[in-house]
């Protein structure tokens, strides 16, 4: 008897619907297993893509440092200095740090004593104002939604622009009322904005109520000199940057006299250490969700094999006579595994229909990421592939057990059965 033999598939479904209830009954395990796994897998997945979109246009292998208040005396140093920084310390860390793959400084007007007043036409703002080089933007991309950002020649002739966020724009502008060209005035200097960022989806280190300016122009208009606030730092692909963070605190605290167990002095936020704990969090995420989902569908597939036993025992009369009339016991063991494999696979391709539909409408509802990382709810190729081959190999296993009971009654005794 071959595989594709018409009586052995019509056997298998007639057997299958004589008892239609507990046929039904029996693949609702299989059905739930295979809607869980799925829509585990796709949840975690639709996190996994909310996380990407929101760390998406940010240099994720990136610190960030910055001078504090000293928190121990050393050399003849009282406790409680300040740190600044200089050029003289970008110069230090790229000539003896060949991790670092750039530095961007940047300076904030006021310090980090919050907002300065921001003034045009009578309208004001507190705004954050910082001096920057075009290289911030490369650590989270501006959305720019009128004009540009910084450019290189900005700050080699030390223009006199500005880039604005939508906060800052609300406060100062009419609504519709184009922003680029016109002049706002910080500490008494005019500056003309050339572009305007609205908030995006990503990571935003400043917000929108920001100016952002050249740095040079800012080292002219508020007269800091050689002086930085903090330094950005991306580090190359294929270096730790919590290693790399720990070699720039220790060169900084040498050439600035402080106490190498001062845990005060140097501010910094490893934006990398958050990233990896993100990646690592949805990967473990992902191997649970499949974990829980495989032993759900193997407890779904185990009562298929449990019920396919029940109805083994009912048909003893019935495989006699089969044996009887010459059916050999591979034509047995092969009818019973192949109902298995049967209720196994229509019970999972519904429980696919199923949970795809659930993460298109959970897709619908929530996965355009807005308010939580969730976007795009789904399985891959490779994941579908791999829960319907481990779906097809456990239906066969299990199919294993009523058929070689089946095969081991001798067909004189089967007959003799009541």
């Amino acid at each position: 008897m071959k595989l594709f033999d018409r009586d052995l598939w019509t056997e298998v479904f007639s057997t299958l619907t004589k008892n239609i209830t507990r046929t039904i009954l029996t693949t609702l395990g299989v059905l739930f297993a295979v809607i869980i796994l799925i829509m585990l897998l796709g949840t975690t997945n639709g996190m996994k893509n909310g996380f990407d979109k929101l760390f998406k246009g940010t240099a994720t292998n990136s610190i960030f440092v910055w001078g504090q208040s000293t928190g121990k005396p050393y050399k003849g140093f009282e406790r409680g200095r300040r740190v600044k920084y200089t050029f003289d310390d970008i110069k230090l860390l790229k000539e003896n740090i060949e991790e670092i793959e750039e530095i961007s400084p940047r300076i904030q007007l006021g310090e980090h004593r919050g907002s300065v007043t921001v003034n045009r036409n009578g309208q004001s703002s507190g705004s954050s104002v910082y001096g920057d080089y075009p290289s911030i933007d490369d650590f989270a991309k501006k959305n720019l939604e009128e004009g540009r950002f910084l450019n290189q020649d900005d700050i080699e002739n030390s223009r006199k622009i500005c880039v604005i966020g939508d906060d800052v724009y609300k406060l100062l502008y009419k609504k519709e009322e184009n922003a680029i060209g016109t002049y706002i005035e910080i500490n008494g200097v005019y500056f003309q904005v050339v572009g305007v960022y609205r908030k995006n989806k990503n990571i935003s280190f400043d917000g929108q109520n920001t100016v952002h300016i050249p740095f040079t122009t800012y080292q002219k208009a508020f007269n800091s000199g050689n002086r930085i606030g903090w330094m950005a730092i991306t580090v190359k692909s294929k270096y730790d940057a919590g290693i790399v963070l720990t070699k720039i605190k220790k060169l900084l605290k040498q050439k600035h006299d402080i106490h190498p167990k001062d845990t005060r002095a140097i501010g910094s936020f490893n934006l990398s250490k958050i990233f990896s704990g993100i990646n690592a969090f949805t990967m473990v995420l992902q191997g649970f969700s499949f974990f829980i989902g495989v032993f759900t569908l193997l407890a779904g597939v185990i009562a298929i094999s449990n019920i396919l036993l029940i109805t083994v025992k009912e048909r003893t009369k019935e495989i006699g006579i089969r044996r009887a009339l010459g059916a050999t016991p591979k034509m047995i063991k092969r009818q019973i595994i192949l109902e298995a494999i049967v209720l196994t696979v229509f019970s999972g391709l519904l429980g696919f229909v199923i949970s795809v539909a659930g993460l298109s409408y959970l897709d619908t509802k929530f996965g355009d990421g807005t308010d939580f990382p969730f976007l795009n709810p789904s399985v891959n190729f490779t994941q579908l592939i791999v829960s319907f081959t481990l779906m097809l190999l456990l239906s066969l296993l299990v199919g294993l057990i009523p058929a070689r009971k089946a095969v081991k009654m001798k067909p004189i005794e089967a007959l003799r059965e009541e």
